[in-house]
Parts: structure tokens; sequence; C-alpha cells
């Protein structure tokens, strides 16, 4: 070895990022095992490489023993004390056992060893560069995809892109560029593994931090998130600012910094509200567009009864109960919904000892009055009833009794018609 060999590993160090001990290490490994095979067993071999001028030495190392019974792995203390009279008993010794050539099979097995030591320290980089990112958005380029992954490049290496944590849809051709969340970073055997999603709720609030300044230094907090990917997501802002207000802030001048998020997730729509520490007050909100007259909390559950118009009846359930289905997820609370008609006859019903205020924050309601006509679970997606097809809707129900514990009323005079039996 030479000046030579210490030239190629700092290049080696410059262009690939390998410390050059990591490959020294590698090589005096590559050496010992070369050696190992094609010199007979010697467990005792040492190999030592000159950082300055780039010589390599193979030692053999022996102990030193009164009675000497393999003479490849002990000396005697007579021939010891000829060499240096201070050693003794139990000392080891090195002897210089370097080959003039090593042959053209030993340089092939050490350089082999090498390269597997080099792949796996550039493995190690990877995955150490990645892991940085987990939790984090990168964008990389569509490269190809079979039945199982879309493979998108980031650069130095491929990450896998599941069914999934695919926006439902969303149309991937090679060479696209696309945005994705680093949801995993695993280090297998055969290398460091990375998948994103496009569908993950994080996803969102990645977006937002780059798009929305405030949001990146922490002025406009995004408290929680709704979603379903591809089609609508709801997001709950609060401003540590009193003179920020949240939901504009995120909307920005004529849409432009939530369009541009809309953009990038291909058209999916975007309702930002605004949070509350008042959980009616955050519920109100939570059903955006739909305006709600009164919150009823049902005492000891997390779960609410929410009254609206009659006529918003439809927009707060939403198109198939998507809107009370991201408010649910959004709150963290089921949520049952009612017309002001149904919410009328229920309460004409009530003894007036059980009639609470009409307030929309201080409202508590038993669950004996709540039917749940409307209902919607952040867990289960129970069933949403339309009121404008309560027929089709009761036969729907039969499909999921075993999921949707409920009563079902075709009217609010049965509702009234039921209490009033009980009652008497």
């Amino acid at each position: 070895m030479s000046k030579e060999m210490l030239n190629a590993l700092e290049a080696l160090e410059v262009e690939k990022g390998i410390s050059k001990e990591i490959v020294i290490d590698a090589l005096e490994a590559a050496l010992v095992s070369a050696y190992k095979r094609h010199y007979g067993q010697a467990q005792n071999v040492e190999v030592d490489f000159d950082h300055k001028k780039g010589n390599i030495h193979v030692y053999a190392v022996k102990e030193v023993t009164e009675e000497v019974m393999d003479s490849q792995l002990e000396v005697s203390l007579k021939e010891a004390l000829q060499l240096n009279g201070a050693y003794e008993l139990g000392d080891k010794i090195r002897f210089e056992v370097t080959p003039k050539d090593f042959g053209r099979i030993a340089a092939q097995t050490a350089k082999q060893v090498i390269l597997q030591r080099v792949r796996e320290a550039e493995r190690t980089i990877i995955y150490n560069e990645f892991s940085a990112y987990e939790n984090d958005i990168m964008q990389g380029i569509v490269e190809r995809q079979d039945n199982r992954y879309i493979y998108v490049n980031l650069g130095k290496i491929e990450a896998v892109l599941s069914r999934q944590d695919q926006i439902p849809n969303e149309v991937y051709q090679p060479h696209d560029r696309i945005k994705v969340y680093v949801s995993k970073v695993e280090n297998t055997s055969k290398g460091p593994q990375v998948f994103v999603s496009r569908s993950h709720p994080d996803l969102l609030k990645r977006l937002f931090e780059q798009e929305i300044p405030e949001v990146y230094d922490g002025i406009v907090e995004i408290v929680s998130i709704a979603r379903e990917a591809g089609d609508r997501a709801k997001v709950a802002v609060r401003s540590r600012d009193e003179n920020v207000d949240p939901v504009g802030t995120c909307v920005g001048p004529r849409g432009q910094r939530v369009q541009a998020i809309v953009n990038e997730l291909k058209g999916e729509n975007m309702d930002i509200v605004e949070w509350s520490e008042d959980p009616a007050i955050f519920i109100a909100n939570a059903l955006n567009p739909a305006q709600v007259v009164d919150v009823f909390f049902v005492e000891n559950e997390k779960s609410c009864t929410v009254v609206v118009p009659d006529y918003q009846l439809s927009l707060a359930i939403g198109k198939r109960g998507q809107n009370a289905r991201l408010a649910a997820k959004l709150t963290n609370y089921k949520i049952d919904i009612k017309s002001e008609s149904d919410m009328e006859a229920i309460r004409s019903q009530m003894p007036e000892e059980d009639l609470v205020s009409d307030e929309l924050v201080d409202d508590v309601m038993t669950d004996e009055y709540l039917a749940d006509d409307y209902v919607v679970d952040q867990y289960n997606e129970e069933l949403v009833l339309d009121g404008d097809n309560i027929t089709e809707a009761i036969e729907e129900e039969q499909e999921y009794e075993e999921e949707v514990d409920t009563d079902l009323y075709e009217s609010a005079d049965q509702v009234a018609e039921d209490i009033t039996n009980e009652d008497d």
C-alpha cells in the first residue's frame, strides 16, 4: 500500500461521504480474512494500517508460555527472552508475517469485503439522513409502480407509497413531482426502507407550515385535523396573538394561501375553522358551513346533540354524512344532529324541571330525551339519516344494526308519542 491508497480513501470520503477510518477498518478486516483463508488457521492475526504512509503490516500475536503446545499461537519463554529480556510468562508478542504477495485470490477477497463494508456504511449514512426526515415532508419524483407500491425517488433512496397512503382517484405518472409525508423509516437487512404517504393528516399540517409563515413560527397553531383524503378536510386553528386572526391568516388574501395547498392535493376541499376552549362553540364552528342554533351535551359522555335550522339539516349532515363525520373527528365528540322542529317536539314533552337554558354554551340534556335521529360517530362512521328520505334511511339502517345502536323514528310525532307512552 502507498500514498496512492491514502489518496483514494480521501477521494472516497469526499465522493461518498464515508469516513476514511471506516474504510480502513474494513480494509484491515479484509486482509485478516484473506490471510486466514489462504495461509492457514491464524485466529491470532492482526493487521495494522499506516495512516501516514499507507503501508499495511500483518502480525501473528503469540503468547509467552513455559512449554509450547501450538507454535502458531505460542512462543517459549526462552525464545521470547532472546528477543527482549523484559518478557514474562503470559505476555503477548507480535511477529510480522506479512506475505510478499497475497495473490490474486487474496486481493479479490479483500476487495469484496471492502465493498461490503462500504455498502453498509452508505446504508447507515442514508438511514441516519432520512430518519431525520421522519414525520416531515419531502418532495420526490414518481419513478414507477407495481401492484403494491408507487416508487418515489427522494434523491439518495427510492421511497414506497402504498395503496392506503395514496389519495383516492389521484393518478401518478412517471416523472411527476409530488410532496409526500415521511411516515416511517426502517433499517432492514436489505438497506434503509422509507415509507411515505399522501393521505396522512399530518401532510396537511406540514403543507400549512410551508405555505403560511405564521403557522411555521407558531403564532397560529393547528390544534386538530380531520381528513378524508382527496375529498375534504377540516382544520381547527387558534392564534397565540390576539391581534392575529387565525382563520384569515390561513386563508390568505383572496384565498391564495389555502388555494396553494388545495392545488397540491389535487382539489381537496378545505374547511378552516377556529378552535375554542368552549366545546359548544368549537362544535358549532366545526359544523361550518351550517349554522348551529343550540348544542346540548349528554351528561358524563363525550357526546352532544346539535340543533340546526330545518332548512340547513342536510347541509349540516353533508353529502353521505361527510360534514358531520369530519366535525366529529375534529372535535372528538359524538355528534347527533336534529332540526329545530324535531327538537321542539321533544322539548314539548319534557317536564318543566328538565328544561335547561337555551344558551349555546351551557345546555345539558340527559339522553332520556335525545333520540338519535341523525347521528355520526367519529369512530364507526354510523348511519346518518337525511330528513328528506326517512323511509330509505330506515331500510339502510337494517343493514347496519350491528354497528348502530340507535332508535329510529319516522317523524317528530312518533318521538313524542313514544315519550308519552313511557310517561303513562
